[in-house]
């Protein structure tokens, strides 16, 4: 026999160690029976319950069984045997005794015989109230493991929602700077119905001659990234046919999962660039992230 045998102790009137719940005639063995008693033996009801529930063993579902028989006896008002709530006990004892063994034989060779035994058991569980500090600290720790997890749920929203909010008025800026270019476009003088043409082809020749042949025109500006047309965000152009960038812009961003990759990251290689960044300040003033900060806050 392992374990106390508390109920036994109850011998004075008016004296209760606590409720308990017993399943004779179990067919298994008593040994079988106490590897899993001595798993849940001191635990909290809801705790016993689950480690009964995850046993590996054909007797713990028996022993799960009698553990609920000894809750509802313990929490039942109408006999008077009410002593806590379910959430409030405990497994003050567990132990399984050895019933009878039915004996059985088995033919073999030469006209012998090999003895079977059938063995029982009586399984017993006492569940009593914890105390009062102890209440405090299972309830505690209870309410803490379900509230951290809706904490962290609310910051990562939280986060999600500013980044959003960031991303929304870096292109609502965009948009207005493009507006206004677009107005001021729009806005300028056009050309007097007076001038001659003539006068205009002369100026166009003479701008021509002065202007060598494999220099760009007046009104276009020299690009640093040569070939590729500009993005839409601030530092960034578009890839050529070939999904190549310039030298000037080595950061590859992916606008499907809003990340960029910098030449000494793991994907760098393997990522197709739909718009190249010169630095990583730009990309993340675009709304880009780099792989792996936004788990980390998390």
């Amino acid at each position: 026999m392992r374990g106390p045998k508390l109920n036994e102790g109850a011998t004075a009137v008016g004296e209760r160690h606590g409720t308990k719940a017993t399943a004779k005639y179990v067919r298994s063995s008593a040994y079988k029976a106490r590897v899993v008693l001595d798993l849940i033996r001191g635990l909290d009801v809801k705790r016993a319950d689950e480690v009964l529930q995850f046993t590996e063993r054909s007797i713990a579902h028996d022993i799960r069984k009698v553990l609920a028989s000894a809750v509802a006896n313990a929490t039942d008002a109408d006999s008077g045997a009410f002593i806590a709530d379910a959430d409030e006990l405990f497994v003050l004892a567990c132990f399984a005794d050895e019933g009878p063994t039915l004996r059985r034989f088995r033919p073999r060779a030469r006209g012998r015989a090999t003895r079977i035994r059938k063995r029982t058991c009586h399984i017993t569980i006492v569940v009593a109230r914890m105390s009062d500090d102890r209440i405090e600290i299972v309830r505690a720790r209870a309410e803490g493991s379900s509230g951290g997890s809706n904490v962290n749920r609310r910051a990562r929203v939280e986060r999600s929602r500013k980044r959003a909010a960031a991303a929304k008025e870096q292109i609502d800026a965009i948009d207005a700077e493009e507006a206004i270019e677009d107005a001021a476009e729009a806005t300028e003088a056009p050309v007097a119905a007076d001038e001659s043409p003539a006068d205009e082809v002369v100026v166009d020749e003479a701008v021509a001659d002065e202007s060598p042949a494999d220099e760009s025109p007046a009104d276009e500006p020299a690009d640093a990234s040569g070939d590729h047309q500009a993005g839409e965000w601030a530092g960034s152009v578009l890839p050529d046919a070939d999904g190549n960038g310039p030298d000037s812009h080595p950061i590859k961003g992916n606008a499907d999962s809003m990340l960029y990759h910098t030449p000494d990251s793991r994907y760098y290689k393997v990522t197709k660039a739909e718009v190249w960044f010169d630095t990583e300040e730009n990309a993340e003033a675009a709304g880009f992230a780099k792989p792996g900060t936004q788990k980390d806050e998390d």
